[in-house]
């Protein structure tokens, strides 16, 4: 019955990557104001979710920024992708099985054990991290996201439906 519940519980989160959302148990994305037009954004996600699209919702904060903000483009100062490891070891269970049977002063039979569980699992959580500068202007030194593009491309992506849409 145990092993039933954590199999059920284990295939439900499968289909369960962190989604666009401001950070809550399963993850999701947050960020500091650092100046007038600059931002850190960061997006984690949970052991189901892929380096790409942390990486791409993180994006996705900034675009919504910019343009809640009242910008145009924004660039990408610094960035930085990683990701959490954890172990996890699912407990260990025997179980043994039996039978005796006696004849005079003799007892005869015989066991089966069986063990199961004890399985290792590695569960990944990728984190994408970047400061931005936002500007009305692009820019002709440098690259700059269009916020907007970036914005629509990304919701397209992710199927992200917004408030109000």
């Amino acid at each position: 019955m145990y092993k039933i519940i954590i199999l059920s519980f284990m295939i439900a989160l499968q289909a369960c990557s962190t989604s666009y959302q401001s950070k809550g148990f399963s993850g999701g994305y947050t960020e500091t104001q650092l100046d007038e037009n600059v931002f850190r954004v960061n997006f984690s996600g949970n052991g189901y979710t892929k380096k790409e699209k942390a990486a791409d919702l993180s994006l996705l904060r900034c675009a919504e920024l910019t343009l809640n903000n009242g910008y145009k483009y924004f660039v990408v100062i610094n960035t930085d992708n990683y990701a959490k490891t954890n172990t996890h070891t699912t407990p260990t269970t025997t179980n043994t099985t039996g039978s005796a049977f006696g004849t005079s002063n003799s007892v005869y039979g015989h066991s089966r054990s069986t063990t199961s569980g004890g399985q290792t699992y590695n569960v990944s959580k990728p984190t994408a991290s970047n400061v931005i500068l936002m500007l009305h202007e692009k820019p002709d030194s440098t690259f700059a996201f269009n916020a907007e593009f970036a914005y629509k491309s990304l919701t397209e992506k992710y199927r992200v439906v917004q408030a109000g849409e």
